[in-house]
């Protein structure tokens, strides 16, 4: 009897909380998307079951942890489930990380969000972590399995190239964000502004004092999340008083919490632009926001990595 050889044959499955990303993912590979049925007991208890054989497979299991923390829950599940069922290697493909913005212990008494994250998707079963954009990238240290972290800049550096105004100052809504922005800045030979901002609370922000020049230019403010939107807005209407041109917004994850959608339309930002890590509902479209697509450059790590080449060359 001829046994099938399985070495060199991977599979990519999908949790529910961005399928299309998932099945872009898949169609860049020339796969489709794996056979596995997620449901809900009557309590609303997730369960899921592969409806194929992974036996000796590489599997890569896509799925943001946006909250709700259902979608966290339902990795953990689909990561436990390759394991039982004797994956090769399980890679935890989750293109937004959830609950990464509590990193740090800089207050008593609080919890670290992003060690727990760590602590579950490893003890689940996981071999490899595929992310992008982490909020913090030191958070790979609470890890201790290999971690491929990916950066959207690729995607974004060639939507600015390919502009043909001329080239933006990019800027930084906060001092946080001011290494991100150095990145684009060198990457596209041009000037590099901060707002220096306060922070009185969770999503309650003060934006104080822009620190370069941007009159009569163009401008590109650089972040990672936008969530209630209020940092990118608030900055964005201080570089317009500050004489700026047309104020683009390059980010990430789009989250769009609460009155988000809101605050860009009423704001001086001329467009958003965002990758489709999150997906975006019907509700939270605004003719401002333009999304791009992750899925070729989250293929391509996908490729690397099952073949045990280089990540970082990606990036060169």
């Amino acid at each position: 009897m001829t046994q099938k050889n399985i070495k060199n044959e991977m599979k990519i499955f999908s949790g529910t909380a961005n399928i299309p990303l998932a099945q872009k993912i898949a169609k860049y590979l020339g796969l489709s998307l794996g056979d596995v049925a997620i449901s809900r007991f009557c309590d609303g208890e997730i369960s899921v079951k592969y409806n194929e054989n992974i036996r000796g497979i590489d599997v890569f299991i896509i799925q943001p942890t946006i909250p709700p923390s259902d979608n966290l829950i339902e990795l953990l599940l689909l990561i436990d489930a390759a394991r039982r069922a004797s994956a090769k290697r399980i890679t935890a493909v989750i293109p937004y990380f959830g609950y990464a913005r509590q990193d740090r212990k800089d207050q008593p008494r609080v919890a670290l969000s992003a060690k727990l994250m760590a602590n579950l998707i490893s003890t689940a079963g996981t071999d490899r972590i595929l992310t992008m954009d982490l909020h913090s990238p030191s958070i790979q240290g609470f890890f201790d399995i290999p971690f491929d972290h990916l950066y959207s800049l690729p995607i974004f550096v060639d939507y600015i190239i390919k502009r043909k105004n001329e080239i933006p100052v990019v800027v930084a809504p906060d001092i946080g964000s001011s290494k991100r922005a150095r990145s684009y800045a060198n990457r596209i030979n041009s000037d590099l502004a901060v707002v220096d901002k306060k922070r009185f609370g969770p999503n309650k922000i003060e934006a104080v004092t822009l620190i370069g020049e941007v009159k009569d230019r163009d401008v590109v403010l650089v972040d990672d999340i936008i969530d209630t939107a209020g940092t990118i807005c608030c900055a964005a209407d201080l570089l317009k008083k500050s004489g700026a041109k047309d104020i683009f917004s390059v980010c990430t994850h789009s989250i769009l919490s609460n009155n988000a959608i809101d605050k860009i339309e009423k704001s001086a930002l001329l467009k958003v632009i965002t990758c489709d890590t999150i997906l975006q509902i019907q509700e939270k479209k605004s003719k401002k926001i333009e999304v791009l697509t992750s899925a070729k450059l989250f293929s391509e790590a996908i490729q690397r990595i099952h073949n045990e080449e280089s990540i970082s060359s990606l990036f060169n």
